[in-house]
């Protein structure tokens, strides 16, 4: 646990390898909490409420969302999505970091609730956000024709949203680039480390 709890926020293009730099941050500390989301939309195939994310009908959605318990929230392709507040606040008051990975307009109700409220609040005293870019669209652009799962005029709207988010990176405390997968994840660590006020924490 940690003295001064960080709410660690990331977003990223998809495709500039987010998921890979987060799950190799959760591995590495195994007492960094992975804020779980709320959403309306049916379970995927081998994934489990509660871990993958917290299944919930629209009606109880919406109910919970006009109490005011989402950090953040969003519809996407007609379906709800939610940061749970008590979750994140309850870890954080524990002494526990939490890893939140969310998009650029997640992270941008955050961040203005994280400055409204007030100094003692864990979400404000813990918030650090970082933005995760490729080296370039062109890039971005082999690394997902290169999945192979999409089809091209898929990867045109991947890539236009990507554009669209990546000229938002400057809204972020911190931008890494991964260009080099090694040593982006340095970097992440390291911003990481900084925030909990310890130059190499140990896990």
């Amino acid at each position: 646990m940690s003295s001064r709890p960080v709410l660690l926020i990331v977003s990223a293009p998809s495709g500039a390898g987010k998921t890979t730099l987060c799950e190799r941050l959760l591995a590495e500390f195994p007492s960094l909490a992975y804020s779980v989301s709320c959403t309306t939309r049916a379970p995927r195939a081998g994934e489990v409420d509660g871990e993958d994310y917290h299944f919930l009908a629209e009606a109880e959605f919406r109910r919970r969302l006009e109490a005011g318990d989402f950090l953040e929230h969003a519809t996407v392709h007609g379906h709800l999505y939610g940061t749970p507040r008590s979750l994140v606040e309850h870890s954080l008051r524990s002494g526990h970091d939490v890893l939140m990975d969310i998009d650029v307009q997640g992270a941008a109700q955050i961040r203005a609730a994280a400055r409204r409220a007030p100094p003692e609040d864990p979400v404000r005293r813990g918030y650090v956000d970082v933005f995760i870019a490729p080296p370039s669209v062109a890039v971005l652009r082999q690394r997902l024709v290169g999945r192979g799962t999409d089809a091209p005029d898929v990867v045109e709207r991947r890539l236009r949203k990507a554009e669209a988010e990546m000229a938002r990176s400057g809204e972020y405390m911190h931008l890494v680039v991964n260009d080099v997968l090694d040593e982006a994840y340095a970097r992440l660590r390291a911003i990481f480390a900084a925030a909990r006020g310890r130059a190499d924490p140990s896990p």
